[in-house]
Parts: structure tokens; sequence; C-alpha cells
């Protein structure tokens, strides 16, 4: 007699607290993985960048908010679809939050990795993020290598996961495989390359524009110049001693005032040359560009990332610029990104996982949903009809507003 499998929606966790990366400048050296970056160290150098430029990080965000949608509609008649998409593992993690994080990763470092749990029958999935920084790719071109901290690499604390659609059996006896995403980049066969790749030294004058201007905050807008001291000293320890104990007092911050000391004479010499600079417009200029540039080099819009909102509020212009990254960016991040998911759903819990979409909705509206059809259209200038049965319906009743499945 055929066994019965009944598949359910098991909590699997599995999970111990991530520590934090540490920078080093050492090089690892290994014939079982493949080295991302030239010291296997670029999704640290990645990271870092992004929290240091304001604008940079805010475009990754938004895009990984933008793609990850409001939820997700689905066929009611499928209930281990609407589960999964309610909690997608034993973290308790929405199936939206695990997109979410695939897909900053992928904005980030242009990688992403997702891991997938079930067991022999089947019986139950259960799908993880895993952090981008934390993996490599081994040498048998089969394998994903996690590890917490690749500066300290030590093979015996690192857990290799197979590729999908291989799954191997783990020590808690269930079946795990890892689905790899990246961004394809010619001459790079084993890592994705993010796609801002171009900007990468805008961002990095943006950071130090924002650097320039908060050292001369520090600096209480203080003129730098060179200080020139009168003073009698026996050695150079205390001509030392001399500089240090005036640029305490007198330099607000370090470096921005030179201090030259000589043998003081009859009359005291004492005195301050400042030395002018008058490029503060170039330093604006300047940055204003880097910004410019970062938003090309990430595919994105100006007004998608609050840049031109000191400029005015245009509802109009946000509502034209998401409907080109929606069809330009966000439709295919959220097809490449959903279609391992659904296949994976079909092959695992034998259900039809087609009817998963992902909900989109603009930041803003320009009418509200409640208005009819023919009041928009004569809002809008547009022939209407009262009479006409279909612009009598709401504005609700055509978007996709109306969707109540959000998971």
């Amino acid at each position: 007699m055929e066994k019965t499998v009944t598949k359910s929606l098991v909590a699997v966790g599995n999970r111990s607290p991530e520590p934090l990366f540490a920078m080093s400048s050492a090089v690892v050296q290994n014939d079982k993985f493949w080295r991302w970056g030239d010291d296997n160290m670029m999704p640290s150098a990645l990271s870092l960048m992004s929290r240091r430029s304001t604008t940079h990080r805010r475009i990754i965000n938004d895009k990984a908010d933008y793609i990850a949608g409001k939820g997700f509609s689905y066929d009611e008649q499928e209930p281990l679809l609407g589960a999964l998409v309610k909690r997608a593992n034993g973290e308790g993690d929405t199936l939206r939050r695990v997109i979410c994080r695939l897909a900053f990763d992928k904005a980030l470092m242009g990688n992403a990795f997702l891991e997938i749990v079930t067991d022999e029958e089947h019986s139950f999935l259960a799908l993880y993020h895993q952090d981008a920084s934390r993996c490599r790719l081994s040498r048998d071109g089969e394998h994903v290598i996690l590890h917490h901290d690749w500066s300290r690499y030590r093979q015996e604390e690192a857990q290799i996961l197979p590729l999908y659609p291989r799954f191997e059996k783990q020590n808690d006896g269930s079946l795990r495989s890892i689905v790899h995403y990246k961004e394809y980049e010619p001459m790079f066969a084993h890592y994705g390359v993010p796609k801002y790749i171009a900007g990468m030294g805008v961002s990095a004058i943006a950071y130090k524009t924002d650097c320039w201007n908060i050292s001369r905050l520090d600096n209480s807008f203080q003129l730098s110049g060179v200080m020139m001291i009168d003073a009698s000293m026996g050695s150079e320890a205390e001509a030392e001693r001399i500089v240090q104990t005036a640029e305490r007092r007198f330099a607000g911050n370090p470096g921005q005032v030179m201090f030259v000391v000589k043998e003081g004479q009859e009359h005291d010499n004492t005195r301050f040359i400042p030395v002018e600079s008058r490029n503060e417009g170039d330093w604006s200029e300047l940055h204003d560009q880097a910004t410019s540039d970062i938003v090309i080099a990430h595919s994105w819009f100006r007004s998608l990332s609050g840049l031109d909102y000191s400029a005015g509020f245009s509802a109009e212009r946000i509502l034209h610029e998401y409907e080109v990254a929606l069809n330009t960016v966000i439709l295919a991040e959220q097809e490449e990104l959903l279609a391992p998911v659904k296949q994976i759903i079909a092959e695992l819990l034998g259900v039809d996982a087609s009817s998963l979409e992902i909900i989109n909705r603009p930041p803003t509206r320009s009418k509200p949903i409640y208005m009819k059809v023919w009041e928009a259209r004569k809002a809008d200038g547009l022939d209407y009809d009262t009479e006409d049965e279909t612009q009598q319906q709401y504005l609700s009743q055509i978007t996709k507003y109306n969707v109540t499945k959000i998971g």
C-alpha cells in the first residue's frame, strides 16, 4: 500500500547569533573555495562603503524595499502557499522579509543566497536568507561554504551546503540546499558584480566631501594657517612640547593649523598667518555631481531616492519615475528572485505556485482610491460618461489596492 505523507509547514530553526565581521588586511589563501576579491574580503569593503555614503545607502535600501513590494497575492485555494507567505521559516520570517533581504544583498553585493530546508519525505519546507558576506563558492562548483568571519577562516568552523538543485543530508536529519543569485558581469564566472560598480569612486567622493564638512564643523570653521611662535628652547623635545601645547589650546582640529617654532628674539614676533580658501563652491559642486553620478550608476531615479524633496514635492514626477522604475528595474528583479522560489514550492510541496505574485504599490498617488472612474477622467480633462457602467466603478476596484491577501 502506498505510503501517504501529510505535508505541512514546520518551524525549522537552527540559527545562532551571527558575530560581526572584523576587518582584516590578511589575504586568505585556500584551495577549497574561490576568493571573493583579491583578499577575499570584497563583501566587507562593499558593506563598509554603503555605511559611509548616505545617498549610496539610501538607494540600496529603497531598491530592496520596492523590489520586496507590499506583500504577496496568491490563490486562496492553496492553504500551504498562504502559510508559507505568512511564515517562511522557523525564525518567524515572512516570505516578504526573506525576499527583501535577498534583494538588499543583491543590490549591495551583486550576490544573494537563499537556503532551502526540507526532509526526505518533503513533508515541510522552510526558506532562509543567508547573509551573502558569509558565503563563498567552493572550488568544485557544487557547494557554498559558510563561515562567520572570513578574515579568520577555520575549516572546522565552516558549514558546507550544496548548490540547488542538489540536496544533502545534514546532521539534524534535514535536507538542505542553497540558491545563488548573482548579477551577470563579463569576466566574472564565480561571483556577481553589483550594478553600481562604475560608481564606487563617486561614492567615495561623496563620503570624503561629507568628512570635509564634518572637519570644518569640528574646527568651528576656523581659518587654516601657520602659527609662528617665538620661543627659546633647549632641545627638540622641548620644542615638540611647545607645539603640542599650542595645538591643544588653539587648533580646533589638529592639522588645520601648522605651528612653526623659532628661536626667540628681542621682540616677540609670534603671529598667525591665515591661509584663506575660497573653494567652498567647488566642494559643493563636487558633492552634487558625485550624488548625481551615484544615482546613475545604480540605474535608479532621483525622486525615488529622496533627493529632490527640498525643491518641492511633485507627486506626478514621483509616479512617473516609479512607473519607469517598475518596468525597467523592479519587475525584472522580482521575477529573478521569485522564479526559483516558485519552482522549489512546486517541487517540494507539490503546490501550484504560479499565482504567487508580489504586490506593487507606488509611493504616492495623485487620486484617492474612492473616486469613481468618471470622476478621475473628469479631473484629468478627458471625456467621461456618468451613465457608463464601467465608469461607475471606484478606482480601488480596478487597481491592486483591493487585494486583501498580503503576506
